[in-house]
């Protein structure tokens, strides 16, 4: 067997979006606690500060407490927020099984606002083909959800 045979395969989820606001308003709705909550899940211990741990809670699935474990590895503000997000157990099948991901969020002033392109990368295959197929539905309803939240604060 070759080295690549033996490399798994990994899915990343993408999710491109313009908004017509400034980087500095949507930077405020990626990075508060509070707005991230109204968006996404309640962040517990959350700071955009490298280094920082932090959590959401989900529905728990087998021997995997619906905990996510991420932490905050890139801040470059009004730019790019990057974190990990961690979770699930070996022993499931389907949903819940392990997942070592990373999301990366990155602004880009355009003409018309600020593109906002979102990456969840790391997906096994097949291993998490359940957690790919929710996330990428999830992410591309999620993402355009933030309007209201920016709305409100522009």
């Amino acid at each position: 067997m070759t080295d690549a045979a033996l490399k798994p395969v990994t899915q990343d989820i993408v999710v491109d979006e313009i908004f017509p606001h400034t980087p500095e308003t949507i930077w405020n709705a990626l990075t508060s606690g509070a707005l991230i909550a109204r968006w996404l899940m309640a962040p517990k211990g959350f700071a955009p500060v490298a280094g920082t741990h932090f959590t959401y809670q989900t529905t728990p699935a087998g021997l995997w407490d619906g905990v996510i474990q991420c932490q905050v590895l890139e801040v470059i503000p009004n730019e790019r927020f990057v974190y990990a997000w961690k979770g699930g157990h070996e022993s499931n099948q389907g949903y819940g099984s392990r997942l070592d991901t990373v999301v990366t969020w990155v602004l880009s002033k355009v003409e018309r606002g600020t593109r906002v392109r979102l990456v969840h990368s790391g997906f096994v295959m097949p291993l998490n083909d359940t957690a790919f197929n929710n996330m990428s539905e999830g992410w591309r309803k999620i993402v355009p959800r933030l309007t209201a939240i920016i709305d409100e604060q522009a």
